[in-house]
């Protein structure tokens, strides 16, 4: 009897050593087998973020050489941040943010570390290809939306090979945009443009390709819920919204060319200067934030001594007038102004969770010979002569790019792709005719043209 028992005793552990062995083999074999074993690895170890250095330097990166003045705003002056360090959380692919969209790469496993690649997408780096899908509307029949100032088609100009062209990410498949199939997307949401006047030819080139250019009386003019409405004495509202019926999608308009909040000091005064709040984003963008599904900003053109004097802008901080002499530098004030205005939206995301917020780089410049005011000219018609392609990796607008870092704002990369389309601009032409001799619009663009672009990569990033 003793001998018995102490079998049993001996066999229970060799027992149980036999089926830790099992187990463990079971185990294994599945780690190897089963493509979701990682999940159990903790995110960190699963999704490992690429270096700073994968993204490369930005500042020592450039498209290719290009025939220009050279005259983007907004590159020369940078104010630092730290580094931001994202893990992604989640399976998958993740969100798109600022200008980089990861997707998942293969991977690699063996029995003692799973590895994660990723390949980024930079919707700024690509090239110029010929299309001739393009234009996508008629610059005749856009009368409904588009400014005639801008609308070249009906100019004493002849050549309009500009509009022939579409931009290709080098990393990025960019979808056929199709307005119907954008409107059923974009349905019961507002898309909001809130900037200078190159943020409502951008406004103006959306409402084009969401109509297809033609007359479109199911579009409703809704501009009274915005307070959009043209005050006594005005030349035009500060803006414009408009809903498509079908599909309860609004597309708006706000000009406020320096993104600040601007008050008169004497309210029944006229004549009174105006309290341009660095730190205060516009009281518009405050009301009607909750009504946006997505928000484009864009600023830059206006910051220079004789906009903000001729529009008796006074520089204001934390409520008084702004003492610091470094603050009021222009260059300086800007920066200011675009990082203040980032932390406010960043800041607002998240009781606005539906809402998808771009800050829009700057639109080149191309006066050659002179500026604006001293006879600068861009009479050039040819398509792409300093080149077709960009290979940076990082924006041409540091101050914007920089500003953005940290926060979950996205950004809308449109500096470099444009600066190649210097043949695009609306010159000297008007509707009367060529304009009087050195009068030349080197800064704003012909529509049809490169700003829908612009709004086929927003369309790509929302």
């Amino acid at each position: 009897m003793k001998g018995g028992y102490n079998y049993k005793l001996i066999g229970k552990p060799i027992s149980f050593t036999l089926a830790a062995l099992v187990f463990t083999t079971i185990l294994l074999w599945a780690w190897e087998k089963n493509p979701f074993a990682d999940t159990l690895l903790l995110p960190r170890q699963r999704f490992p973020m690429p270096s700073i250095d994968f993204f490369g330097d930005f500042s020592n990166n450039s498209s290719k050489p290009m025939k220009t003045s050279g005259n983007i705003e907004g590159k020369d002056l940078h104010l630092n941040t730290a580094e931001d360090t994202k893990v992604i959380e989640k399976f998958g692919t993740a969100p798109i943010d600022s200008m980089y969209a990861f997707s998942p790469g293969m991977h690699e496993s063996n029995r003692n570390a799973t590895s994660f690649q990723t390949k980024v997408c930079n919707y700024a780096k690509g090239r110029w290809v010929a299309d001739n899908r393009r234009p996508l509307y008629s610059g005749f029949k856009c009368k409904q939306w588009l400014s005639e100032m801008w609308a070249c088609r009906l100019t004493q100009r002849t050549d309009f090979s500009f509009e022939g062209y579409r931009w290709k990410p080098a990393n990025c498949e960019i979808p056929d945009f199709e307005r119907s199939a954008f409107l059923r997307r974009m349905q019961d949401k507002t898309i909001a443009f809130i900037g200078d006047s190159l943020g409502r030819q951008q406004f103006q080139s959306l409402m084009c390709m969401a109509t297809g250019g033609e007359e479109s009386p199911e579009v409703e003019n809704v501009g009274k819920e915005y307070g959009l409405v043209k005050r006594r004495g005005a030349i035009r509202p500060d803006g414009w919204a408009y809903q498509f019926s079908n599909t309860n999608t609004t597309i708006l308009y706000y000009w406020s060319a320096s993104l600040c909040d601007l008050v008169p000091l004497n309210i029944s005064d006229r004549a009174s200067d105006i309290a341009m709040h660095l730190d205060r984003p516009p009281a518009f963008l405050r009301q009607y934030l909750h009504r946006f599904d997505v928000l484009v900003l864009n600023t830059g053109h206006h910051w220079n001594r004789g906009k903000i004097n001729g529009n008796r802008w006074v520089m204001h901080v934390n409520g008084k007038p702004n003492q610091e002499k470094m603050r009021a530098e222009i260059g300086n004030a800007k920066n200011f102004t675009v990082y203040s205005i980032t932390r406010w939206v960043d800041s607002q995301l998240p009781s606005h969770p539906r809402l998808k917020a771009f800050f829009r780089t700057i639109s080149p410049r191309h006066f050659f010979n002179g500026d604006w005011n001293t006879g600068g000219t861009c009479d050039n018609t040819t398509p792409l002569v300093g080149g077709s392609e960009v290979v940076q990796e990082g924006s041409s607008d540091s101050v914007i790019e920089g500003a953005l870092k940290g926060t979950k704002v996205k950004l809308l990369d449109i500096t470099a792709i444009s600066q190649l389309r210097d043949e695009g601009h609306i010159s000297h032409y008007t509707i009367r005719g060529k304009g009087n001799a050195g009068t030349s619009d080197c800064l704003h663009w012909c529509l049809p043209g490169i700003p829908d672009a612009w709004n086929e990569l927003l369309v790509a990033q929302i």
